[in-house]
């Protein structure tokens, strides 16, 4: 045992004389000399345990490798130090040239491929640049003008619907007919409704523009409402709230310009109140805020069951206690006659009625939604299209303008009217009796009373609208 060692070791060193005591002191090694021969010796040990280790083929060929690299390293190192540029081999020499040429060469290839022509359109040209590079193509029906054409339509559209509000909007129509949207139709309808998703507010603008556009280009205003469908329902299956949200204010907007029919809001509505969360609630609140004096007017019935479901909901108390105030917010608004969600806010309405186009689409169906329309391709018949286009656009405007003069004359002021009658050939007021054979008068007369039976609640309430109503005694017959 140790303490037995100890002794011995103790008793020895007594019975040594000093100068043996000093002789075996030389002889025993240090304790730092000691752990040095213990380390080495360790190494000795591990490394022949490692060369026995890795005496498999592997392992040999993986050292020989590492060594070989080594050596080729330090012969390129000496060469490099060593070899003066006028030394180099002639075979390297070539080599590097070969290389050199080939960069040059595919540099040339990128500067030759033209920005136009790239996927994203390339970088910014400004559009008088843009002109002088359309000017100098001589092939009007070649891949690079039509590409040109494509972008320069691309951003004048986008452009446009970005600038549009309430004051410039006709202008901006008249703008927008001035290029081709029957081409970029895609691109129309796309810019729309991602200026009507990055902005909400003005969702009443942007649907007014469709619904001009739509009075003269039904397909385009199919097209759009076919992309709002389409999207509402991509954002009820996602759980996507704002998707609903601002996809069916755009709708609202759009039967109150009597673009879609009521029926879409009606499935719409009884789509989000089917099985009811507070998110679905939410929505169908927003919209019916925006579309519910319209559904008063042209479908009570329906808004009625909308609002029984509404109450009936309230009454589970299943609901977050927030929704459950928005519910009563909602019938305090139809208490008080949507006041403050006019059909039509002022200054929008700009269609008449005679040339609206309603288009009856369902909720349910399938729909395409054209999405290669978004994207450039080549016209074989571009010219030619193009120039049915002018024609088209040129009789648009000349309407536009005769009936802006129509209405610049209807609208003059009674001294003009006066001072035309002064400057009469004969000298004398002559009054012109104006008979309308047409029954504009009379279809109008039917419709507000057809308007008025729809919606009053029961008899008592029609007849008492139908009684305050003026109009003359010859029309008691229609009535």
């Amino acid at each position: 045992s140790s303490y037995e060692r100890k002794e011995n070791y103790g008793s020895r060193q007594k019975s040594l004389s000093p100068e043996d005591r000093d002789i075996e002191r030389d002889r025993s090694p240090s304790p730092r000399k000691r752990r040095y021969s213990d380390d080495s010796r360790y190494d000795q040990e591990y490394s022949r345990r490692e060369y026995y280790d890795d005496r498999t083929s592997e392992g040999r060929g993986r050292e020989r490798h590492h060594e070989k690299w080594e050596e080729r390293e330090s012969d390129r190192r000496k060469q490099r130090r060593y070899s003066s540029p006028d030394r180099r081999s002639p075979e390297r020499s070539t080599v590097q040239s070969s290389l050199a040429h080939d960069e040059t060469t595919s540099k040339k290839k990128k500067e030759e491929v033209d920005p136009i022509l790239t996927r994203t359109g390339g970088a910014y040209i400004p559009p008088a640049k843009l002109r002088m590079m359309q000017e100098q193509i001589t092939d009007k029906n070649s891949l690079a003008y039509q590409r040109m054409s494509w972008e320069a339509l691309k951003k004048s559209i986008n452009g446009l619907v970005n600038k549009v509000n309430v004051s410039n909007i006709e202008n901006i129509i008249h703008e927008l007919l001035q290029e081709n949207i029957v081409r970029g139709r895609g691109l129309l309808s796309r810019s729309i409704l991602q200026a009507q998703s990055a902005s909400p507010i003005f969702t009443h603008v942007y649907a007014a523009l469709v619904a001009i556009i739509n009075s003269k280009f039904p397909n385009i205003g199919e097209l759009i409402l076919k992309r709002l469908i389409l999207n509402f329902r991509k954002g009820y299956r996602r759980n996507d709230k704002q998707l609903c949200l601002t996809s069916s204010k755009f709708v609202a907007h759009l039967m109150n310009q009597n673009v879609a029919h009521e029926v879409l809001c009606l499935e719409m509505l009884t789509l989000l109140l089917e099985r009811p969360t507070d998110d679905s609630i939410e929505v169908a609140i927003g919209f019916i805020k925006e579309s519910g004096l319209k559904l008063t007017e042209v479908s009570p019935r329906g808004i009625n069951a909308i609002f029984d479901r509404l109450r009936h909901i309230l009454h589970e108390s299943k609901i977050d206690m927030r929704v459950q105030y928005m519910i009563e917010v909602m019938f305090a608004v139809r208490k008080d006659g949507f006041k403050d969600h006019p059909i039509i806010p002022e200054g929008l309405d700009l269609v008449e009625e005679e040339d609206q186009f309603t288009h009856m689409l369902p909720l349910e169906d399938d729909y395409n939604p054209e999405d290669v329309l978004n994207v450039f391709k080549m016209d074989p018949n571009f010219m030619e299209n193009e120039e049915k286009y002018k024609m088209l656009k040129k009789e648009i405007l000349d309407e536009g303008d005769s009936e802006s003069e129509a209405d610049q004359e209807a609208g003059s002021s009674e001294e003009d009217e006066e001072e035309d009658e002064e400057e009469d050939e004969d000298g004398k007021c002559q009054k012109v009796t104006v008979h309308d054979k047409t029954e504009i008068n009379l279809v109008s007369f039917r419709r507000t009373i057809y308007l008025a039976i729809q919606s009053s609640l029961d008899f008592e309430e029609c007849a008492h609208k139908l009684l305050k109503m003026d109009f003359p005694e010859s029309q008691t017959v229609s009535l």
